[in-house]
């Protein structure tokens, strides 16, 4: 993950809200989840709003996404796109390829976050890593340079990300500013498909030992660490409008890399 260390422009809401928004899991294609996010994004500084949002989902189909500025797309991973055994896509957010197929996917979009992007970066890895200590699981951030243009996001974790004790990573971040709000997302890989991640990266996919959390189990943890660390102990269950969910489908066709597209 590569974490540029600059300013950036303040957000233009005045108070932080004390309430909430939790967006309910929605399992979507690849491309309505990274129009999803970047609309809930979008509403935040064109109206005004300066509630934080959090939202987890899951990936309809097996979904390899990429990041906006990944260009480098190799042939196995198009063979896969053309004959259907995965989607491709691409996020608003930066960094690698992320395989999203058997994980979680969390998604914050912060009015008031930190300028600094490595400040926001280690603020919500404090979040997660209280999230996990709840279930008992010791995460840290990655120590291993920031790299432009690196292929796969699992094969290096930077302080954008989250190790455990063995030095396996656990959590891969990355941003989308946009007028001073923040969207970051990140990938959870629980229970990743050994035989797909091997022909996708050519290596085994990260292990839990002896097994897996559980992903409500993750949801739920999390959101209540996030809660404390925005000091917004009310967060407030709220679908998306047919108004959202119209603007997310129209949206999906910007992300997606279909078989013309390659």
């Amino acid at each position: 993950m590569v974490i540029a260390a600059m300013m950036l422009p303040a957000s233009c809401s005045s108070e932080p809200s004390r309430h909430g928004r939790l967006v309910p899991n929605l399992t979507l294609n690849g491309a309505e989840q990274m129009a999803l996010d970047a609309l809930l994004l979008e509403q935040c500084w064109t109206k005004g709003q300066n509630q934080p949002i959090l939202r987890f989902y899951n990936w309809k189909r097996p979904s390899l996404s990429l990041g906006r500025h990944q260009r480098d797309i190799p042939d196995p991973w198009l063979n896969l796109a053309r004959t259907g055994q995965l989607d491709l896509l691409r996020r608003p957010s930066g960094g690698g390829a992320v395989l999203h197929a058997g994980g979680l996917t969390y998604a914050l979009v912060w009015p008031e976050a930190p300028r600094q992007k490595r400040e926001a970066y280690l603020q919500v890895n404090r979040w997660i890593t209280a999230g996990f200590a709840q279930l008992g699981v010791s995460l840290h951030p990655g120590d291993s340079p920031a790299e432009a243009g690196a292929i796969n996001c699992f094969a290096r974790s930077t302080t954008a990300d989250l190790v455990d004790g063995h030095g396996t990573k656990r959590i891969g971040s990355a941003q989308y500013w946009q007028h001073g709000h923040l969207l970051q997302h990140g990938e959870i890989p629980l229970t990743p498909p050994a035989d797909l991640w091997q022909v996708v990266f050519g290596n085994d996919p990260p292990r839990w030992t002896p097994a897996s959390p559980d992903a409500s189990a993750v949801q739920s943890a999390l959101i209540s660490s996030f809660s404390k660390g925005l000091s917004t102990h009310d967060w407030t269950d709220q679908p998306l409008s047919p108004e959202e969910r119209s603007l997310m489908q129209q949206g999906g066709e910007r992300y997606r890399l279909g078989v013309s597209a390659l």
